[in-house]
């Protein structure tokens, strides 16, 4: 038994699901209940998650524990923000807009049971909500402002509060988000912890595919790990994990960053961190960092409105015209004269307060050192797609030549390194170019590409299980089996 929902009086309890222990609150809290096991999910519907009551302390206790339970502290503290409630009711505009199109009142209550409800078509609006306040049922007011909708009020209620008509209803939604327990494999025992990882795979782009997603969920249950693909729907479900591994291309102002900032909230164990995910996505934050802590770089210049002009004459022409604030290729142009690196400057300019030029340096291909958790771990060459002067972009990139780490230069390889732990200690794809035997680091990519066929032809399967073991550790120091 790893699903307990959690009451003050089980008595309250008139839903007909299977698979789930119904446990009084004052017997979880007391410490008098117990079922053997170290693993579980903390269905928490007690009446009360104020401050100091009942139902926040389950919450409190259940992460204390190691116990993964919803609603978490963090939710119960966001239910409360006014700021919080006031800015997501701004941003669920459209979806309330068409969930409410038809109706003549200026109010409306919407139950939402783990992000599903009985109004007709309202249930993106229901996802929604559950994704900002994971919380397995909640009553959510809206009234008429002007032309919009607004959340009035908004709070978790009990089973005490479901009509009897709804009950089949509410006891299949609760079926349904607890599926994962009910169709347990056979070997769940040896199965210590849960890990989402996040991936589209429908991403142009993505750092991995779908065969090396595969590869990291065996490699993660060879290790006890139970590995769950996730989506970006999926956001109200993190607090069901104990780690998230972030397999999207991630940027700041996107969901990836939200996953990530939610997650270490929730206290998992996340890669990419939400400051790797910072620090990588931002040339700026890049160039000031490698030059303040003498890493060998190509001559760079930050460029604001009152030095743009000066930008050729001291790095000459072509010249690399980065977008501060963007991933791997992605926002890096080349500007081959004047006009146009007045054109390109200006364009950024106008989005940003900062920009980044870069001395241009050519070369059939750039190293790429793969580095976790401080340690070098692949190395491979990208070599130029033909005709093309970028690793990533419209052309992807051309051979990929993958080497043990003991064959590649040695200086790239510490070069690597010592960029990468100016980032953090999460999984890092350092770019260095070789020109005329010197080796200059070009960025520090978060997510670095790990494809079946490519980075993974020295290592095969031990690379999925490298990283892995990272968080295998990082779980077992955290004292994640509760």
């Amino acid at each position: 038994m790893n699903r307990l929902v959690v009451l003050e009086n089980p008595k309250n309890w008139n839903l007909d699901v299977p698979g789930v222990k119904i446990v009084a609150a004052r017997d979880y809290l007391g410490r008098t209940w117990s079922d053997g096991k170290t693993r579980a999910k903390v269905i928490n519907l007690c009446r009360s998650y104020g401050y100091q009551t009942t139902g926040y302390y389950v919450s409190l206790l259940a992460e204390a524990r190691g116990h993964r339970p919803l609603p978490s502290v963090g939710t119960l503290q966001d239910l409360k923000l006014t700021p919080v409630v006031r800015v997501v009711s701004e941003e669920l505009e459209d979806l309330t807009g068409r969930a409410f199109a038809d109706v003549r009142e200026s109010a409306v209550t919407l139950d939402v049971f783990f992000g599903r409800c009985r109004r007709a078509g309202a249930d993106r609006l229901a996802g929604a909500l559950f994704r900002y306040f994971p919380s397995p049922f909640l009553r959510v007011e809206f009234a008429k402002n002007g032309d919009y909708w607004r959340i009035q009020s908004l709070r978790p209620i009990g089973t005490s509060d479901i009509a009897p008509a709804e009950r089949p209803f509410v006891a299949e939604q609760v079926t349904r988000a607890l599926t994962r327990t009910v169709a347990e494999p056979e070997s769940r025992e040896a199965l210590r912890f849960d890990l989402a990882i996040l991936f589209d795979p429908k991403e142009p782009d993505a750092p991995s595919d779908e065969a090396a997603i595969r590869k990291f969920v065996r490699a993660a249950r060879t290790l006890g790990i139970d590995a769950t693909i996730v989506g970006r729907d999926d956001f109200g479900r993190l607090a069901e994990f104990d780690a998230l591994f972030l397999r999207e291309t991630t940027m700041v102002n996107h969901h990836t960053y939200r996953f990530a900032r939610r997650a270490e909230a929730e206290g998992l164990v996340v890669i990419d961190s939400p400051r790797s995910i910072v620090r990588c996505s931002n040339k700026v934050f890049q160039a000031e960092v490698f030059e303040r802590h003498g890493i060998a770089c190509p001559r760079t210049i930050i460029v604001n409105s009152e030095n743009a002009a000066q930008v050729g004459a001291e790095l000459g022409f072509p010249v690399v015209v980065k977008e501060p604030d963007s991933a791997f290729s992605l926002g890096v142009r080349k500007a081959k004269d004047p006009a146009e690196l007045q054109t390109l400057l200006t364009d950024i300019l106008a989005k940003s307060e900062l920009a980044v030029a870069q001395e241009f340096t050519p070369s059939d291909f750039d190293w790429r050192v793969g580095v976790l958790a401080g340690r070098p771990l692949w190395v491979c060459k990208y070599h130029m797609a033909k005709g093309h002067w970028q690793i990533r972009g419209a052309s992807r990139f051309g051979r990929v030549e993958a080497m043990p780490v003991e064959s590649a230069p040695a200086e790239a390889v510490e070069l690597g390194v010592r960029a990468a732990a100016l980032m953090g200690d999460d999984l890092y794809g350092v770019d260095i170019k070789e020109v005329d035997g010197r080796f200059l680091v070009v960025e520090v990519n978060d997510n670095p590409s790990l494809e079946a066929g490519y980075e993974d032809t020295i290592l095969k399967d031990d690379l999925y299980l490298a990283v892995m073991r990272v968080f295998l550790q990082r779980l077992e120091a955290r004292g994640t089996t509760a």
